[in-house]
């Protein structure tokens, strides 16, 4: 499909400051001051900027929704653009595991994947980009995670530390071992052996780690790190070229961030239920002190919009202001500056939402529909 060539009038536009009403033109896939011959009511509606999702591995239901049933990922992808497109995300990082827990989270699942991905990009109209969430303790695949960035062009990369340290130090079984190992189709026996040596290698994983993170930043990768649980968690990250802060666990990680100057995503699932279901920090807490960049879809893609409603809803800020966290805050930090706000020039990514229900209604993603209903519908094709 082509972008459209079209002037859309009389919806409540969101800017900078605010909704305000005036005409909204879109051409050759970017927002122009340039009035189109095509005239699209929208009286009673609202446009707001297209939501960039940072971080959603909602993506996984598709591919997988069964044990076993990993067949045609390219099918997959597509059906997870609708879901994405239906919830007015219009860029969105898909974040694929690299991990000794196997499976989809293993090499060989994350290498199909990012194959279906690359092959379904010209077919959609959502921009669908990757994330690589790699397991520090995989030693010997260090060599291979650069190869698969530079070949698939990945460019951001987030670390984790998923072992469970804790139990192998007291020499004792992790809680669910059984079932991941049978899961994933291994001897629950070798696949303790398994973790057991990776965990024995840990003093390892420091100047190996600073090498990768060397190596990935040379090719302008970006990194951060995941689920960090101190202050001390965060400085060491930032030393080693980790300047995203995903999802920390404590406030004290998290303003230990805002002091280093980096930036701060929080899941908008934490946010719409409460609270982390993990009891870790609130979202909530953190986006009321203003330690939050960006919120990320996490699990769940409809929570991106409910998140900022509700930051709305609750006094705790404007909906510009709530608005950002879910497209120019995490479009800065994917450094794609191009998108996030409704600018003459930028890219045309929009969302138009019905005021009482905040139900999408179209999105466009670089002036192209990938998702269109209800009446809104019936004013674009008449």
């Amino acid at each position: 499909m082509s972008a459209l060539a079209v002037t859309l009038q009389g919806a409540q536009v969101l800017g900078d400051h605010g909704l305000e009403e005036h005409d909204l033109s879109l051409c050759g896939g970017t927002i122009t001051d340039a009035p189109q011959p095509r005239r699209i009511d929208l009286d009673g509606y609202m446009v707001l900027p297209g939501i960039v999702d940072v971080h959603g591995d909602g993506f996984e239901r598709h591919l997988a929704p069964r044990r076993g049933a990993m067949k045609d990922l390219d099918q997959g992808m597509i059906a997870s653009e609708a879901e994405l497109a239906a919830n007015g995300i219009t860029t969105a990082t898909l974040a694929q595991f690299y991990s000794w827990e196997g499976g989809m989270r293993g090499a060989e699942f994350a290498e199909r994947v990012l194959s279906a991905l690359a092959q379904v990009r010209g077919q959609v109209e959502t921009d669908l980009q990757a994330q690589l969430r790699f397991e520090v303790s995989l030693l010997d695949d260090y060599d291979a995670v650069l190869d698969m960035v530079t070949r698939h062009g990945i460019r951001y990369v987030v670390f984790n530390d998923h072992l469970p340290h804790a139990a192998l130090d007291a020499g004792k079984r992790p809680q669910g071992l059984t079932g991941q190992a049978l899961r994933i189709g291994r001897n629950p026996e070798k696949h303790l052996e398994f973790i057991q040596g990776l965990h024995a290698r840990m003093a390892e994983v420091g100047p190996a780690l600073e090498r990768l993170s060397a190596a990935l930043q040379a090719h302008g990768v970006r990194l951060g790190s995941h689920d960090d649980a101190s202050s001390e968690a965060r400085r060491v990250a930032r030393a080693r070229g980790m300047n995203i802060a995903e999802f920390p666990e404590t406030l004290d990680a998290a303003e230990e961030a805002r002091a280093g100057g980096d930036a701060v995503i929080m899941g908008a699932p934490n946010l719409v239920r409460g609270g982390s279901h993990k009891g870790n920090a609130s979202a909530l807490e953190m986006v009321a002190m203003g330690l939050v960049d960006a919120l990320a879809s996490d699990y769940h893609y409809p929570s991106l919009r409910r998140a900022a409603f509700l930051l709305v809803d609750g006094g705790v800020c404007d909906l510009a202001a709530a608005w950002r966290l879910i497209s120019a805050g995490p479009a800065a930090l994917l450094g794609l500056h191009d998108r996030g706000a409704l600018h003459i020039g930028a890219r045309a990514d929009l969302v138009i939402l019905a005021p009482e229900t905040r139900r999408v209604m179209a999105t466009l993603a670089g002036g192209r529909i990938s998702y269109l209903a209800g009446e809104v519908a019936r004013r674009f094709i008449s």
